[in-house]
Parts: structure tokens; sequence; C-alpha cells
């Protein structure tokens, strides 16, 4: 848990402060981090762990499960004045990269690594399509659905690294590439902690961040810190999943809610301080509930 912490928190406050005194800074770092840098840490990432089925299976995992959620929070909700399209898609949609690998790596063996890209690239298609859609306010139709899977696909860092380790796997210079790229990788994560900091200093600049007693938000924070953590780990176990899997799969879940959420509802004009505000407090709050599931899982899954 230490491990975990003393990583994430520095980042984090350094990020914090600049965004504070330059909110554009977090635009013009992360375009050329997403772009360049991501593709290559997932790459390394995915050497050291090395490949295997367990990324694709990850992969399919993660659509079920939030499509799950989503569904029934979505039910659950008609009616309800204090729920929003953004509350509900952040309560089940992680920063599974930035936070998400920094977490396995903290609480879990480099065989994890795998696993953990594998349900963000599944996580990252079911955000920017079916997500999207609903977000926008839109019918979800197959024929939409499927070309946000593709524009997903073609645009994830985490496909386009998938694919350079599949290629490097292939020659016979996989093994020094993986040591070639550890270190980078770890270097790359480091500065996305920093971007995220650089985003939530933003957007407590801006001061468009409600306090966590808004009855809609709390159900949100509870929802993606704990219960839908849980429903993971039910699935999981139900699954009969390997345990490295459930338990990898479960710290996924467990992830605060991811800045794309925001990013959608401010392109599609809906929603933007519900979305801003579940990114800053499940950031903040995730600092206790991410390092407890990594603490508890090993008991609650062998």
């Amino acid at each position: 848990m230490l491990n975990f912490l003393l990583e994430l928190v520095p980042c984090l406050l350094i990020g914090f402060w600049l965004g504070r005194r330059h909110p554009d800074f977090s635009t013009r770092l992360a375009r050329p981090l997403v772009r360049f840098g991501v593709p290559v840490s997932v790459m390394g990432l995915l050497l050291r762990g090395g490949l295997s089925g367990a990324v694709l299976k990850a992969a399919a995992v993660a659509p079920v499960v939030v499509s799950l959620w989503f569904l029934a929070v979505s039910i659950r909700s008609v009616g309800e004045p204090h729920s929003s399209a953004a509350l509900r898609l952040g309560s089940c949609v992680g920063n599974t990269a930035y936070v998400g690998v920094p977490l396995a790596l903290a609480f879990l063996p480099e065989q994890a690594l795998p696993i953990t890209i594998g349900y963000d690239l599944g996580a990252t298609l079911f955000t920017w399509s079916a997500g999207a859609l609903v977000l926008a306010g839109g019918s979800v139709q197959s024929r939409s659905v499927f070309k946000g899977v593709v524009q997903g696909l073609l645009s994830s860092p985490a496909s386009r690294g998938l694919l350079g380790a599949v290629l490097v796997q292939c020659t016979p210079w996989s093994a020094g590439f993986a040591e070639a790229l550890w270190w980078p990788s770890r270097l790359v994560l480091v500065l996305a902690l920093v971007v995220v900091g650089l985003r939530l200093g933003a957007l407590f600049e801006e001061r468009s961040i409600s306090g966590v007693q808004t009855r809609g938000l709390r159900g949100a924070l509870v929802g993606k810190l704990l219960l839908f953590p849980l429903l993971v780990l039910l699935l999981g176990l139900l699954m009969r999943l390997d345990p490295l899997m459930v338990q990898a799969l479960v710290l996924q879940g467990a992830t605060p809610t991811a800045i794309s959420v925001l990013l959608i509802a401010e392109s599609a004009d809906r929603d933007q301080a519900d979305a801003a505000s579940l990114v800053f407090w499940s950031t903040l709050l995730a600092l206790i509930t991410a390092p407890l599931w990594g603490q508890v899982l090993p008991v609650l899954v062998r």
C-alpha cells in the first residue's frame, strides 16, 4: 500500500499545483503523451508481463461487466431526479490506464499486467462507443455502436501498444525490447499521473466541483469505488476465472472515474458539472479505497 501511495500522491500533488496555475498545461502535455508515450508504455508493460490469451479474455470481460452495471443503474434511476447520464457512466468506467496500471504493479505480480491492459482496452471501447452515445442522448443503434467500437479500437493507445508488442514478440529481440522499454514505461506512468493531477487542479481552479453532499454524486461514488468492484469480484468467482485474473479485474474495477467521462460530457455539452465532480472526488477517495481492495483481495480470492 505504501509503495502505491508514494508513487501516486506526489505525482498528483505536483500536477494539482501546476494545474491550478496553468490550467491549459494538461492539454499540452496530454496530447504527445497519449499519442506517443502511452503506446510505448503499453508495449513495454505487455512484453514485461508476457503476452497471453489473458489479454483477450480480460478485454471481453470488461464490456460485459460494465454493460451489466450501467444497465442496472439506468433501470434503477428511472424517474430519479438526482441521477444523470454522466454519473451513471462514471460509476462504472474507471481510470484503468493511468491509475489501474500503478495499482496492479503495487499489489500484483508482473504477470497481471496483460490482464490489466486487456481490461483497459475493453472498457475503453465501451466508453467511446455505447457510453458516448448514451451520454449524448442518442439511441444505441447497432451501426452507431459498431462505428464507435472501430473508432475506439483505432484511436486507443492501448490497441496501438498491443499491436506493437505482438510485432516485437515475433522477433528474436523481444527480451531485449522488454528490458529496454521497462523504465521508459514507468516514466510514462509517472507523467500520466501528473496529467491527472493537472486536470484535477484545473477543475478545482475553475470551481466546477460540487460537494459530496449531493445525493446523486454520493451514490455514484459508492457505486464506483465499492459496489462496482464487488460486482466484478462476484462475476469473476461465478465464471471460475483464475485467481490472479479475478484480483487484477477487481483492482481495475476499483479505479476512480476516468477523465474520458468528463471529456465526453464536455463534447456532448451535458452533465459537465456532474462528470467533473465525480472525477475529482472519486480520484481523491480512491487513494483510500483502492489500496484497501488491494489488501483484502488476497484474502477473498485464493
